[in-house]
C-alpha cells in the first residue's frame, strides 16, 4: 500500500512516466519489484552517483503499483526494464510473454526459510510433516517436495509479516535473509535460516526487458547494465549515502534495518557471487539447469528453449 502511494516522493529523475527533459539523455524506465529498499541499492546508487547520466541515460525508477505485475508492465510497454528472477522469466516465456533477462542483479536469491532456534528443522528434508508459510504457488517448495520425496508438507499463504512466526515456536516461514531475521531478532526471537539455494534450486535475480526492446536498443541496454553494475559495486563498498536517500523515499525503513540488509547482502555474496568479477554475469549452464528443473516439475508449457530467455551479450 505504501508503494502505491509514494511515487511522488522519488529521487529527482525517478518520475513516473517516460519523458525527455531536453537534456539529450536517453530515457529508460526501470520497474522495481517493491518499494525502495537496500535490495535495490545498486540501482539507486547508479542514479545518485551519476553513473546512469555518465552513460547518457535518464533512468526513472518506478514503484510497483498495488497488485501490479512487473512482467505485464514491461511486456505491455509501460516500463522498459523490470526486475525479477530467472525462473520467473522461464515461466513467463513459457506462458507467451517474450521477455529476456539482460543481467544478473544477484547471483543467488536471498530467499530462505526461517525457523526458531530450537526447531527440529535443520535441513529441507526435515520439512516432512510440517506446515510452511510461503508465497502462493512457490516453485521452490514444489522443487523441495520433489527432490526430498516429501509427502506431508502443508503450505499456507505467507502474510509478509512475522507476527505469526513470533507467536508460534513451530512456525516455518519463507523470508528474505536480508529482511525478516532483523525484525525477528529485534522482537527477541532467536532464529535460524536455511537458504533455498542450498537445495540446488538456485535462480538468478535479474533485470529483464522485452526481446524487441533489446533488439532495437542494444546500446542503451548495454549502458544500463554497465552503469547498474557500477552502482552495485559502489553501494556494497559504502551504502551510507544511498541508504540515507532510501530512508527519505521510504520512511517505513530505519537506519538499523538498512545497515542489516546491506551487510547481509555483502555477507551472503548475493550480488557478487563467490568469485571475482561475477557481478552482473550469467552463464548458459545455470540457465539450462534451471530450465531442466522447471521441466521436471511440469511447470513449463510446450517446447521452451532457455536460450531465448536471456542474453549474455550485454555483459561487460
Amino acid at each position: 500500500m505504501f508503494a502505491a502511494a509514494s511515487c511522488a516522493i522519488l529521487l529527482p529523475g525517478c518520475h513516473g512516466g517516460r519523458s525527455d527533459s531536453g537534456s539529450g539523455l536517453a530515457p529508460i524506465r526501470l520497474q522495481l519489484d517493491w518499494y525502495p529498499q537496500p535490495e535495490h541499492g545498486g540501482f539507486f546508487a547508479a542514479q545518485l552517483l551519476g553513473y546512469y547520466k555518465a552513460e547518457g541515460l535518464d533512468v526513472s525508477l518506478l514503484l510497483l503499483p498495488q497488485y501490479g505485475s512487473v512482467a505485464q508492465l514491461v511486456a505491455t510497454g509501460k516500463a522498459d526494464i523490470g526486475l525479477g528472477s530467472s525462473d520467473q522469466i522461464l515461466e513467463w516465456d513459457s506462458n507467451g510473454l517474450p521477455l529476456m533477462a539482460i543481467s544478473a542483479t544477484m547471483q543467488h536469491d536471498p530467499q530462505a526459510i526461517m525457523v526458531h532456534k530450537d526447531s527440529p528443522i535443520h535441513d529441507f528434508k526435515d520439512l516432512e510433516g510440517h506446515t510452511v508459510a510461503a508465497q502462493t504457488g512457490a516453485t521452490w517448495l514444489k522443487y523441495v517436495i520433489s527432490r526430498y520425496n516429501l509427502h506431508e508438507v502443508r503450505q499456507i499463504p505467507s502474510t509478509l509479516s512475522i507476527a505469526n512466526f513470533l507467536a508460534d515456536p513451530g512456525y516455518v516461514q519463507q523470508i528474505f535473509v536480508t529482511s525478516e531475521p532483523f525484525f525477528a531478532k529485534q522482537a527477541g526471537a532467536e532464529v535460524r535460516t536455511l537458504p533455498i539455494s542450498s537445495t540446488g534450486y538456485d535462480p538468478y535475480r535479474v533485470s529483464f526487458t522485452t526481446r524487441d526492446f533489446a533488439a532495437s536498443n542494444p546500446e542503451l541496454v548495454a549502458k544500463f547494465v554497465r552503469a547498474s553494475i557500477r552502482g552495485w559495486q559502489a553501494y556494497l563498498a559504502d551504502p551510507a549515502a544511498v541508504n540515507a536517500e532510501l530512508l527519505k523515499l521510504n520512511p517505513a525503513l530505519n537506519p538499523a534495518q538498512e545497515a542489516f540488509s546491506a551487510q547481509a547482502l555483502r555477507d551472503g555474496r548475493f550480488v557478487t557471487g563467490e568469485g571475482a568479477g561475477q557481478t552482473g554475469r550469467m552463464t548458459a549452464a545455470r540457465w539450462d539447469a534451471g530450465a531442466e528443473q522447471l521441466k521436471s516439475l511440469g511447470i513449463l508449457h510446450g517446447a521452451v528453449d532457455p536460450a531465448t530467455a536471456y542474453s549474455l551479450k550485454f555483459q561487460p
